[in-house]
């Protein structure tokens, strides 16, 4: 077993052989091509000039007041865009064109992914393909409209339950199809290695940013929380802190209707070991190892695995996981709007959600960071029909 291809017990490459070559390939690209001084000077100056970083750490005082902690946000949100995903898109979309690539592919549950792989394109001049599961496009409509606008073709997927897991399928068979002239932009830390380890390269940048931020501030953190799904965002600002025991790691998955209910996508709450989309990881399935569906009001977060480094994090205790229901969700986006001024993404929401459960437990006033992964424009229709039977039908 090649040990560097896994996080612990974790990872590894489960693919056809015949999309071998291509992951050796990406692996050559991107330790020759991403780590030059060519590449790295290109990126960077992308991500200041045009996608807009470093992006605040804010300190949210009414939100403080409000939960007698001193809360801290890092604000994703600001980037263009709307969310963390650029970093990462934009990241892979250079490298594409650098190996020579005309087109990248991705998939998407929130369109969040799906509108930044299409703006990195266009930025760069590549052809993009972005997959989608039905029911995301109805409800995320407005960026599948975006992604259009941006000249990509959104390809609707109508199998099994018609989000992020059968898109990433599907994403996963066009890529297979048209191996040695496309090149697929993963958004999370997920699927057969390198991938998990290149995502959380250009995702890293959330959680450097917060430790120098910190530091400027002369304030040490005792919490970091980040919302789940893959885990891009989690394992972007995670990344920064794992080797401070100081600081606590928590990652927020989707509870949906409740953890204790078949009507949830909280892996690693309800998971066990098994192999989804080329990696070895906490998997929500049955006994005889198929795929269990998921439910969610967020699109983003929907997803019956979990990046495989979130699960060796898990396995050794080093960073702890935990579930936040729907109505728990709706009722942080309305705390942060109405104290803040920040409508957060639903899949932000999680995390701020998490607040309402750690902060009662303290026994000590605590400095907490909270990942503001995205904001919630794209949400608003969604949010609006909350409890009107239009999200679970």
């Amino acid at each position: 077993m090649d040990k560097k291809s896994y996080f612990g017990d974790f990872g590894g490459q489960f693919i056809p052989e015949t999309a071998m070559f291509a992951l050796e390939e990406l692996e050559e690209a991107y330790e020759s091509i991403a780590k030059s001084k060519e590449f790295k000077e290109e990126l960077d100056y992308l991500l200041k000039e045009y996608v807009g970083r470093p992006t605040p750490l804010y300190h949210a005082k009414r939100l403080s007041e409000h939960y007698g902690h001193e809360i801290y946000l890092k604000r994703e949100d600001l980037n263009h865009t709307g969310a963390h995903k650029i970093n990462n898109a934009l990241g892979q979309t250079l490298l594409a064109k650098k190996m020579g690539k005309k087109k990248v592919i991705a998939e998407t549950g929130a369109g969040q992914h799906g509108v930044a792989t299409a703006t990195a394109a266009a930025l760069l001049g590549l052809k993009c393909d972005v997959y989608m599961g039905e029911v995301d496009a109805k409800r995320q409509e407005l960026n599948k409209f975006r992604m259009h606008l941006l000249g990509a073709d959104v390809v609707e997927i109508k199998d099994g339950l018609k989000t992020l897991k059968e898109a990433t399928t599907a994403a996963i068979q066009a890529w297979v199809n048209e191996i040695e002239n496309v090149f697929y932009v993963i958004g999370s830390v997920v699927g057969p290695y390198p991938y998990p380890m290149i995502v959380k390269d250009f995702q890293r940048i959330i959680g450097d940013e917060t430790k120098i931020q910190l530091k400027e501030k002369n304030i040490q953190a005792d919490y970091v929380i980040a919302c789940v799904g893959g885990g891009s965002n989690a394992m972007g600002i995670f990344t920064a802190f794992i080797d401070d025991k100081n600081v606590n790691l928590i990652g927020v998955e989707a509870g949906g209707l409740g953890a204790n209910t078949p009507y949830h996508a909280a892996t690693m709450t309800n998971g066990r070991v098994g192999i989804i989309h080329g990696m070895k990881t906490m998997v929500l399935q049955d006994e005889f190892g198929r795929n269990l569906p998921v439910h969610s009001i967020s699109a983003g977060l929907d997803y019956p695995g979990i990046g495989p480094e979130h699960s060796y994090l898990n396995s050794i205790k080093r960073a702890k996981y935990e579930a936040i229901s729907d109505d728990e969700c709706i009722e942080a986006i309305k705390i942060s709007s109405k104290l803040e001024g920040i409508i957060p993404a639903i899949e932000s929401a999680h995390a701020l959600a998490y607040l309402e459960k750690l902060c009662p437990t303290l026994t000590k006033k605590s400095t907490i960071v909270v990942n503001v992964s995205g904001r919630g424009d794209k949400d608003v229709n969604t949010i609006m029909n909350y409890k009107k039977g239009t999200i679970y039908g």
